[in-house]
């Protein structure tokens, strides 16, 4: 019952032509459908509903909304309830607001970013199908993503004013969603001050994250790959089509996970994760980082932090 796992990623692009380039032959999504508006739809190879990205033409770049999918299309009636018993306005979208899917749960986290919930997609299958499958299918395109497998967000935080819109998401996430904490940093005079968090819904080590900033925004869209060895191919593809690198090759302490940080024309951030890192679980202790260990928390290999990755967003 209610949310199992990320749906969608809808995002603002400045020339829509480069984005479709970038996520199709750099990632290796596939167009599923482009509507009148001219947005355009993709799919991962091993998704099986009918999309997981959304591009939106825009002026400027960022984040329209993360959609997660829950189980029956009751919960939304559900969720809603939770939501708003706990002081958040909903919407509830009608079938067919988004092309191949039905109604739509619609709110925004407190640190303003919208998020949809949503129970029922068109089903289009992977590309190996279901029965007797092959491992990969024939004619991946650059990384081969597998799928869309979380969101980081930049939330607001602002200790001096009070603001702490990490801590705000968390607490919503947890209450109203029934998310459940994997890890957290934990910063301040008193080392008690959540000022990132990592959450799920799955058995991976997080289905969203929130990171504090001086506003909030979109960090980073993630897409799964198989291995270690599959992060350096990728990393390959990106260095033959000129994608801007943020963060080359690395291990994460926090998740565990392998990666690749890197930019769509658009300045979209977005990253390739490999490694399953631990099985989540909700009596599997919360992990927590400590303010002087955060370097190694992020990169593991030099427990430098990168400028970049911290300051730029959309």
């Amino acid at each position: 019952m209610g949310v199992m796992r990320i749906g969608h990623a809808s995002l603002k692009v400045m020339d829509m032509d480069a984005a479709v380039r970038h996520y199709e032959n750099v990632l290796g999504l596939k167009t599923t459908m482009k509507d009148k508006a001219g947005n355009v739809y993709l799919k991962c190879w091993d998704e099986w509903d009918k999309y997981s990205l959304i591009l939106t033409p825009s002026d400027q770049a960022g984040l329209n909304h993360v959609a997660y999918k829950v189980e029956k299309d009751a919960d939304l009636d559900a969720l809603q309830k939770s939501v708003e018993a706990w002081g958040v306005k909903t919407t509830m979208l009608p079938e067919g607001t988004l092309p191949s899917t039905g109604r739509m749960l619609q709110f925004n986290l407190p640190s303003g970013h919208e998020m949809r919930l949503y129970a029922m997609k068109e089903y289009v299958g992977t590309d190996v199908g279901t029965t007797n499958p092959d491992p990969w299918p024939d004619g991946l395109k650059g990384a081969g993503a597998h799928w869309l497998d979380h969101l980081l967000l930049m939330c607001e935080m602002n200790p001096e004013a009070g603001i702490n819109t990490v801590a705000d998401n968390t607490r919503f996430m947890t209450e109203a969603l029934d998310f459940f904490l994997t890890e957290q940093v934990l910063v301040g005079p008193d080392g008690n001050m959540q000022a990132a968090t990592w959450m799920s819904r799955t058995t991976t080590p997080h289905d969203i994250a929130f990171v504090g900033g001086p506003r909030s925004g979109l960090h980073h869209i993630a897409f799964f790959l198989d291995s270690w060895h599959d992060v350096l191919k990728a990393a390959d593809v990106m260095a033959k089509n000129k994608v801007r690198i943020d963060v080359a090759p690395t291990r994460h302490g926090i998740t565990r996970g392998e990666t690749i940080y890197f930019f769509d024309p658009s300045g979209n951030r977005n990253e390739t994760f490999a490694g399953l890192g631990y099985l989540a679980q909700r009596d599997r202790p919360v992990t927590t980082w400590t303010e002087d260990m955060l370097g190694s928390g992020i990169f593991y290999h030099t427990g430098d932090l990168v400028a970049s990755f911290t300051d730029v967003y959309t």
